[in-house]
């Protein structure tokens, strides 16, 4: 049994979200505007970490190095906004592949968003050291949580991965609206990473004292055992979910992204009732 605190999941959240966000980042293909988006939603997601934590009973080292993650995350963010006028150098690439083609068989010549590509672009390495942060904040908090202290590190810390990388696969998806030519690599990468972490995130959920006990009735959920089978049926469909988003992605159509997006809008819903129901059942 490992207890579970709301500011530790919200940073965590933010964490794991802000991980993904420097993993879409790094391959300097997504306009600016999506990491601006995605800044704002962590920051305000580590933001009500600490709105919760110091409204009952703070672990300071938690919240330190929660209010240092948000720190360095507006320091990306204002280094991102700085220095907007260089773009991303594979959305310039891009942008005038395309220009030159319409060019080419048109014969108009297409004006361009103004872009500076001698101006020095946003370091993504950046994003990463937010993460590392708040992973590290995300970390206090499972040290500090009642429980056995190696099951609550593994569960806290896969936790936030699995759910920020679900997170940001159904944000980056509707990003494709705004950034129609985006090519379908970055959320194929999402959803693989989604895929990948949903069997770490269902093992630590098993590991003793784990749903096993929830579903052969050792722990009791209240309900019968419903939130237990809840719980079997939520990690199923995650899974189910995820494959089959990525399969509607092997379409060339436009419309298979948003099919894509759709799905994974379901996928965050299974996603959080894999990880906070199991969470919730088992702590103390």
């Amino acid at each position: 049994m490992v207890e579970l605190e709301a500011a530790t999941v919200l940073v965590g959240w933010a964490a794991g979200g802000w991980f993904f966000l420097w993993v879409t980042t790094r391959r300097r293909e997504v306009g600016l505007g999506y990491g601006w988006l995605m800044r704002g939603v962590f920051l305000a997601l580590a933001g009500g970490s600490l709105v919760v934590a110091f409204g009952s009973e703070p672990t300071w080292g938690r919240e330190a190095a929660t209010v240092v993650f948000v720190g360095v995350g507006l320091v990306a963010g204002a280094v991102s906004v700085a220095r907007r006028s260089a773009g991303v150098a594979g959305q310039r690439a891009e942008a005038e592949r395309r220009s030159s083609r319409v060019a080419k068989m048109t014969g108009i010549d297409r004006a361009e968003p103004r872009l500076d590509p001698d101006a020095p672009e946003f370091p993504p390495v950046l994003d990463l050291y937010a993460a590392a942060v708040g992973l590290f904040a995300t970390l206090l908090g499972a040290l500090a949580a009642a429980g056995p202290t190696g099951l609550a590190v593994a569960r806290t810390l896969v936790g936030a991965l699995f759910v920020g990388a679900v997170t940001s696969a159904m944000l980056l998806g509707h990003w494709y609206l705004v950034q129609p030519g985006l090519a379908r690599e970055p959320l194929l990468e999402m959803l693989r990473a989604a895929a990948v972490l949903w069997l770490p995130s269902v093992v630590v959920m098993l590991w003793p004292t784990g749903m096993v006990s929830v579903l052969n009735g050792t722990i009791d959920d209240g309900y019968n055992g419903l939130l237990g089978w809840f719980w079997v049926a939520c990690t199923a469909m995650t899974i189910l979910l995820v494959g089959v988003a990525r399969a509607a992605l092997r379409e060339r159509q436009y419309s298979a992204v948003m099919a894509a997006t759709g799905l994974v809008y379901l996928a965050i819903v299974t996603a959080f009732g894999q990880d906070l129901v199991a969470r919730i059942l088992l702590s103390p």
